[in-house]
């Protein structure tokens, strides 16, 4: 364990220095940036180590990976050990419970019905007045086919998919337990730097026209970039990024 948490220390670090570097090139301070450390399939063993080297927001991809990871690392540390946990991953509308009791912060709320279901668990279980749940609208700006979200990809030409976008924000807006912060977005895998940034900078823009439709929430959060483009999402004006690889290393 004692090596284990010095090899994160150590990238951790590293990774922080990299964030400040990417804030003070576009004039933003490195305080802006939430580093949220992707400890997806990594064993409870890695998140303890993680813990113990500084680390306090962990994103897990699964609802159901969160929720048991989340329970033995209280069950080691406490049930206060100061940890966010992010659930970055798309949502199945059958584990809308499991976030609504588990995560701290959502980032791919991609569609009514899961919003729906997940305001009448937050009720249900008492966290809508107390600890309501922020959340990001997740948004496909890229146009693959692969990628989940509310579809952007034309916003800025397309009055349909900017309407869709406006009812859906302001019908989060209302539900009761949610908290929106903003948008997430993920950029295309293997293409040049300038498409990803093209990618990242509409998505900023997309969050200022929001800010102007629906006025009542403060929309200026941004989840996105991941460890092979974070940097290029930082200069684009990303709030919070994703980082698994560049913290732990490729798994074997």
């Amino acid at each position: 364990m004692g090596a284990m948490k010095v090899e994160i220390a150590e990238r951790y670090a590293e990774v922080l220095e990299r964030v400040a570097q990417a804030a003070r090139q576009v004039g933003r301070e490195p305080e802006e940036i939430t580093l949220v450390v992707v400890t997806k399939t990594w064993p409870v063993e890695v998140l303890v180590a993680a813990y113990e080297a500084g680390i306090r927001d962990f994103g897990e991809n699964r609802a159901e990976e969160l929720a048991d990871k989340r329970r033995e690392v209280e069950e080691r540390l406490g049930v206060k050990p100061g940890i966010t946990w992010h659930q970055i991953g798309d949502l199945q509308s059958r584990k809308t419970s499991l976030t609504a009791d588990r995560a701290d912060v959502f980032h791919a709320l991609d569609r009514m019905k899961i919003a729906n279901r997940l305001s009448e668990r937050l009720v249900e279980n008492g966290r809508a007045e107390s600890q309501p749940l922020p959340v990001f609208l997740e948004v496909n700006v890229s146009g693959e086919a692969s990628k989940a979200g509310f579809n952007c990809n034309e916003w800025e030409e397309d009055v349909s998919q900017r309407e869709n976008l406006r009812k859906a924000a302001v019908a989060v807006t209302g539900l009761a337990g949610l908290k929106p912060l903003g948008l997430m977005t993920m950029a295309p895998w293997d293409v040049p730097p300038d498409v990803v940034r093209r990618v990242f900078g509409r998505t900023r823009k997309l969050a200022e026209w929001l800010q102007t439709a629906v006025p009542q929430t403060n929309w200026s959060h941004l989840s996105m970039g991941m460890t092979d483009d974070f940097e290029i999402a930082i200069e684009e004006g990303a709030t919070h990024v994703r980082i698994g690889r560049a913290i732990f290393g490729d798994r074997t």
